[in-house]
């Protein structure tokens, strides 16, 4: 069991370098922030093709596939389970639905024959053709309300997260917070601590890792010792997991403290006295075709997104 290279959450990918990684941290700050708000009040067309352009996204850049075949694979039967799930469970109107018209055909031409000379507003078809019910089989119902629920649910949860994380996978920690830094420049006129912000996102980032790598070597060391389990019944098995949840713990502080003594030792008193320039942001040919591609982006928002 490697978590860091099955769940590699937050983990940078330094090669191969993509155009993805070219582009200015602040334009890909700039698109995940439109695709993490877009989906707001949009309807599902639009949902869906967020979901369509992540994915082509991911395939145009050539990202190994090793990388992002079992991430989008686990997250695509997860979002598909939740479709699943949300479809055929009830859409809370607790209504009992009728159909508008009789079943019996017969009646209706009965009807459409006595009354020829007055001219029918909507013909019986295209009454027939909106069906609240979308399938029916026994206890299994899906209607429109829980297929829309389920689509804008399902499409959601992979926005949220594959977008998040195909940003984290083509950016560098140092550089989503320098271009952090660099769009909250007009909150220093508040006197907001920017500075103390950023890097402490910038370690919150570089300590995942090394959460991950301490879960890792906890779970190795309890399947190495062979515990019966069966053995040990419930009230064990939660004392050991409990153990080991207090290990972690300690390992987790420990490597803080060893963080913090490593920046005082190296200067890092306050972020005024010693601060270091990590990269130079300047927009380029490519950047400014991806802040217009952008521009089109929300304009086909406005068009076929809004929800009516």
């Amino acid at each position: 069991m490697d978590l860091l290279r099955s769940l590699p959450i937050g983990l940078y990918l330094e090669q191969p370098q993509t155009w993805l990684h070219k582009l200015d941290p602040r334009v890909k700050l700039i698109w995940l922030m439109s695709f993490l708000t877009t989906y707001i009040l949009a309807n599902n067309l639009w949902r869906v093709l967020l979901v369509v352009l992540l994915i082509v996204a991911t395939l145009i850049a050539r990202i190994p596939r090793r990388v992002w075949q079992q991430q989008m694979g686990w997250l695509l039967t997860f979002c598909f389970f939740i479709l699943i799930v949300i479809a055929i469970t009830p859409d809370g109107l607790g209504i009992k639905y009728q159909p508008r018209l009789p079943t019996n055909q017969q009646v209706l031409t009965e009807q459409s024959a006595s009354s020829q000379s007055t001219p029918a507003p909507m013909s019986a078809n295209k009454q027939q053709d909106y069906k609240y019910l979308l399938f029916d089989k026994g206890p299994v119902k899906v209607t429109r309300r829980s297929w829309d629920l389920a689509i804008s649910v399902s499409t959601m949860w992979f926005t949220l997260i594959y977008s998040c994380n195909l940003y984290l996978l083509t950016t560098a920690t140092e550089e989503i917070t320098a271009a952090i830094e660099s769009l909250m420049q007009p909150l220093r006129r508040l006197k907001l601590p920017v500075t103390e912000i950023t890097l402490t996102l910038t370690l919150s980032l570089r300590f995942i890792p090394l959460v991950l790598e301490e879960i890792q070597n906890l779970i190795r060391s309890v399947m190495t010792r062979a515990i019966n389990w069966k053995k040990l019944g419930l009230k064990g098995a939660v004392k050991v997991w409990m153990l080991v949840a207090e290990r972690l713990l300690e390992n987790l502080l420990l490597r803080a403290e060893q963080m913090a003594s490593a920046m005082t030792v190296r200067g890092f008193t306050s972020p005024s006295e010693h601060r270091v320039q990590w990269h130079d942001l300047r927009l380029r040919r490519g950047d400014w075709l991806a802040i217009a591609i952008l521009i089109l982006f929300w304009g086909l928002r406005l068009a076929i997104g809004t929800e009516v």
